[in-house]
């Protein structure tokens, strides 16, 4: 029972990681209905963000340890510079193809992954580096036995907040019901006039700032960072959203969730051999047998 809980504990952990990636991978494809698979490299970035934020502030004075004070600042400054990517990006990139097949834009996306991966080699350096210290991670709770870190707690209810954040935002505000219009159809949301092209920036904006976040909360709980870190992330962020319901932000903190036990799981009780195969293997099962996701509605497409 002991170490049931604990690895409880450890997949919420790490799933709400890929819930806050997944629900990027949503938002965006609830927009423009294409994925972008750069999105786990704007995860990498925000990490590399709160590594030299953290050099910068110079908090290491006397223990090594910052303050929660200073760690939120260095995760507002990461999703500051994400959010800043994600509308730059969006902005020089995805947008002059809007109108064009989405192969192109696929393709596209997978262009701009590989040039943050290898432009983060050149600048960062390709050795991976370690996450500084933000919090110290002391025990906190003992359940049965089983004694959970002050860190993985941190990064559940931070990702509890943004995600319930993100969720106010969608359903209570202008800007909310703008996205929502435009998700289920952008024609006539334009003609109502709704800025389409506002909408898709902000919503590359708190996505990218989501993002951002999880690669500060994965440092926390992961202190080695490297240029290519977010390739796995982001491809089982990707699998999370898949089995939750493209297109639904419920769903992808669902996904990212069961992902993230699954995952612990498997590498608890199995094997770690197989810890990075099982978000794949559920991506084949999903597509063969549910399509559409645990939360997802079918859609009906004119050709």
């Amino acid at each position: 029972m002991t170490e049931l809980i604990q690895q409880v504990f450890n997949g919420l952990s790490l799933g709400s990681i890929y819930a806050l990636i997944a629900l990027g991978y949503t938002m965006i494809y609830g927009i423009l209905r294409f994925i972008n698979f750069a999105h786990g490299d704007v995860f990498m970035i925000g990490a590399f963000s709160g590594y030299y934020l953290g050099i910068v502030f110079a908090f290491a004075s006397v223990t090594g340890v910052a303050s929660i004070g200073m760690a939120l600042l260095i995760m507002l400054g990461a999703m500051v510079v994400t959010g800043t990517l994600g509308f730059t990006v969006e902005k020089l990139v995805y947008k002059p193809l809007r109108k064009s097949p989405k192969l192109t834009i696929l393709i596209t996306a997978i262009g701009v992954s590989l040039f943050l991966e290898y432009g983060g080699q050149l600048v960062f350096g390709a050795d991976p580096k370690s996450f500084p210290s933000l919090l110290e991670n002391k025990p906190v709770v003992n359940i049965a036995g089983a004694v959970i870190g002050s860190n993985p707690l941190v990064v559940l209810v931070t990702a509890g907040i943004l995600m319930v954040g993100l969720r106010l935002i969608v359903m209570k505000t202008k800007i909310g019901t703008a996205m929502r219009a435009v998700s289920y159809n952008p024609t006539a949301a334009s003609l109502m006039g709704i800025n389409i092209n506002a909408v898709i920036s902000f919503t590359f904006i708190i996505g990218s700032s989501l993002a951002g976040a999880a690669g500060i909360l994965y440092g926390l709980n992961y202190p080695s960072i490297d240029p290519l870190m977010g390739i796995l992330p982001g491809l089982k962020a990707f699998v999370a959203a898949v089995l939750g319901g493209i297109g639904n932000i419920p769903g992808a903190a669902l996904g990212g969730m069961i992902i993230g036990l699954l995952e612990t799981f498997v590498t608890g009780y199995i094997s770690p051999t197989y810890r990075d195969a099982i978000a794949f293997g559920i991506l084949i099962l999903i597509l063969l047998f549910k399509p559409t996701g645990l939360l997802g509605k079918k859609e009906i497409e004119k050709v």
